[in-house]
């Protein structure tokens, strides 16, 4: 009895940690050095292989220099519009390219077309030059932002992604900076979703037609971006992007020998999530998480919001339970929109998973005296 007692511990133990490490096990990206695989709206690490590896990215590098240019345009510094003049040093970059003359003028959606679509690296000098007002500065913007969106294993040397000393990302970091610019920056995927376009369209001479890097925008439905690469030092390298079931997963893989083989990894994690998971939506961006009254304030009742969407990745055909919150409000910073004013956190089974800053949906400021006691003289008589 007591060896049978034994033998059924250890088969429950067993299966527990099966359970647990299901994901640890599998060999979905077989070919690369390094690999990545997330839901994008919770940033849920999936699956992983040497996730933190400092390696090239290659042109994976343009997902920064993009990133970048689209924060530029939804803060109205540029517009699609704004002609460009080609650098010098944007005409002397090598690899994938427009061929681009120095002085020659384009607009700046044709040179988002580009470097989205074709992956050219002067395009992508030329905007960095633009929008950095040199490519020295530009990279240092590029740093400033990996550290500001948590990325702890990337550092830029360049906006193309040429192979350079101390030029590196991981395919976590990877991961990561593309969900952030899909998530603010949605509009990327116009263009990165392209398999094909042109820019010089009003020149018969010059016209360039730009076929997608990422073959699978075409072969694979749901792959809207992101963004391959590859050198030498880097190998074959891609960020790829899918939504089905209105669910965004993003896989990464670094350092496969041949397109056939970064195809493979890409395709295997993919399916792989697609196939086996699914969300549990609690609250959207914008939804009022708690209204606060304060007489000392104008107005005296004002909404708390939520900056980005709860949502809770779990197995197809499982349930979400034992979920909880805990909103966190600092009253001394009730003072603008948009400004954050506390944390919702929230906990699954007994631990946090996730925390989302709260902000105001319209101006508060501190009211004045005359209406703090004309509110408070309120309150006495509707009460009496």
């Amino acid at each position: 009895m007591k060896r049978f007692i034994t033998i059924l511990l250890f088969l429950i133990v067993f299966m527990s940690q099966s359970q647990l490490n299901v994901n640890a096990s599998l060999d979905l990206a077989k070919n690369g050095e390094s690999a990545c695989l997330i839901e994008a709206s919770t940033k849920r690490i999936i699956y992983e292989k040497e996730p933190n590896k400092r390696l090239s990215p290659a042109s994976m590098t343009k997902i920064m220099t993009m990133l970048l240019v689209m924060e530029s345009l939804d803060k109205n510094i540029i517009t699609l519009d704004d002609l460009v003049s080609t650098p010098e040093e944007a005409k002397e970059l090598g690899g994938k390219q427009i061929y681009l003359e120095v002085g020659e003028e384009m607009k700046v959606e044709d040179l988002l077309k580009a470097t989205a679509i074709d992956s050219s690296n002067d395009a992508a000098m030329s905007l960095a030059v633009y929008v950095g007002g040199s490519s020295e500065n530009f990279v240092a913007m590029m740093n400033k932002k990996a550290k500001e969106i948590g990325l702890e294993n990337t550092n830029f040397k360049n906006p193309h992604g040429f192979d350079e000393e101390n030029h590196y990302s991981s395919a976590r970091d990877m991961a990561m900076m593309g969900a952030y610019l899909i998530e603010n920056y949605p509009i990327i995927l116009d263009y990165t979703s392209r398999y094909e376009d042109y820019v010089r369209e009003d020149n018969i001479e010059k016209k360039f037609w730009l076929v997608n890097t990422n073959k699978l925008v075409k072969h694979m439905p749901g792959v809207d971006g992101l963004k391959t690469g590859w050198t030498n030092e880097a190998g074959y390298c891609i960020t790829a992007t899918i939504k089905k079931n209105d669910i965004r997963f993003i896989a990464v893989t670094m350092n496969c020998d041949n397109v056939k083989l970064r195809t493979e990894d890409v395709v295997s994690m993919l399916n792989f999530a697609t196939n086996t998971y699914d969300l549990k939506r609690f609250m959207k961006k914008g939804d009022i998480v708690t209204t606060v009254e304060d007489v000392i304030n104008k107005p005296k009742k004002y909404n708390v919001i939520l900056t980005e969407d709860i949502n809770i990745l779990k197995k197809k055909g499982t349930e979400v339970k034992d979920v909880k919150i805990d909103i966190k409000i600092d009253k001394l910073k009730l003072k603008d929109l948009n400004e954050t004013v506390g944390t919702l956190e929230v906990h699954y089974n007994g631990e946090l998973y996730k925390t989302v800053e709260l902000i105001v949906d319209e101006k508060v400021e501190k009211a004045k005296f005359i209406d703090v006691v004309f509110e408070v003289l309120k309150e006495i008589f509707l009460v009496s």
